[in-house]
């Protein structure tokens, strides 16, 4: 629970406008404008400003307002820590990528929670970048991540490997090849996902290792969403660079194949990603209960 000021302060720095901010925290102008005074006059500095009839955060203001938005998530943290320490059902925020999300975790939630019945479990899924700033603004206190991420400022822990492979349609030329070499691949209908995406990050650092530049993929059609690449490569619309976690249903029904590409290949780790102050027992149960899931195996 925190001061009423500080949630009114973050509306009126997101609106920008008193009058918004106050059909949005259902107060009077007045209101607000008073509770915003309250503050500036007890930090005895000025937060907002009128640029002509617009609002504007003063430096000291956007300054307050990273501190007021980790109040807010510190304040949210604490008080699902204090419920969950009840013998009640404890809830916990997780994240993961978009293969992990779509293809792998799934399961594992649906067996965990069977084990674990007093536990709730919100998954989020989303690129690599999103996910690695909603731990940093403890949105998440875990996160299962596929891409490239600062291993110095968060803690983490391999869950396992993932191969990256080139998927085409079974009617695709290149279905009838043992294999294919890159430049062809670069100068033809690719699908990739959007940047920012861990999958992307991976082939664009191994094309970088192989000499070329990542301009010779600024052509390529940008999809964000795994199924919709699946049922394009599918269609035979173009083929993609994927896990091969996202494609094993297609791979072993037959409407997609994997064609190796000479001399060029891609590995990454999936890893669970957290803060070094992170040290509650439901991150140290679940990361067990998932590297010994059968289910991968």
């Amino acid at each position: 629970m925190i001061d009423s000021r500080i949630n009114t302060f973050i509306t009126v720095a997101k609106t920008k406008n008193f009058t918004r901010a106050a059909e949005i925290l259902n107060l009077t102008q007045p209101g607000v404008y008073q509770q915003i005074q309250y503050l500036e006059n007890y930090y005895e500095v000025k937060f907002i400003k009128k640029e002509g009839r617009a609002l504007k955060l003063t430096e000291e203001g956007e300054y307050f307002l990273q501190y007021a938005r980790e109040i807010v998530n510190i304040s949210a943290e604490m008080e699902r820590n204090l419920r969950n320490g009840a013998p009640t059902i404890k809830r916990h925020n997780l994240a993961a990528t978009m293969t992990i999300g779509g293809y792998v975790i799934p399961s594992i939630l649906g067996d965990y929670k069977k084990d674990n019945p007093n536990i709730n479990i919100a998954l989020s899924v989303n690129n690599t970048n999103i996910i690695l700033k909603k731990i940093i603004d403890r949105e998440v206190e875990l996160a299962l991540i596929e891409g490239p991420f600062d291993k110095i400022k968060f803690k983490y822990k391999k869950f396992k490997d993932d191969e990256l492979v080139l998927a085409v349609s079974s009617e695709h030329d290149f279905a009838k090849r043992e294999s294919v070499n890159l430049n062809e691949v670069l100068i033809g209908n690719l699908l990739l996902r959007e940047p920012g995406s861990g999958t992307r990050e991976i082939f664009e650092g191994e094309l970088i290792s192989h000499g070329y530049s990542t301009d010779t993929i600024s052509g390529c059609m940008e999809v964000g969403s795994i199924s919709a690449i699946v049922s394009l490569v599918k269609a035979n619309v173009g083929y993609t660079i994927i896990s091969k976690e996202a494609i094993k249903k297609e791979i072993s029904e037959g409407p997609i194949v994997i064609v190796p590409i000479d001399n060029f290949k891609m590995y990454r780790d999936f890893n669970f990603v957290y803060l070094y102050e992170k040290e509650i027992d439901f991150i140290d149960n679940f990361i067990e209960f998932c590297c010994n899931y059968d289910g991968l195996k």
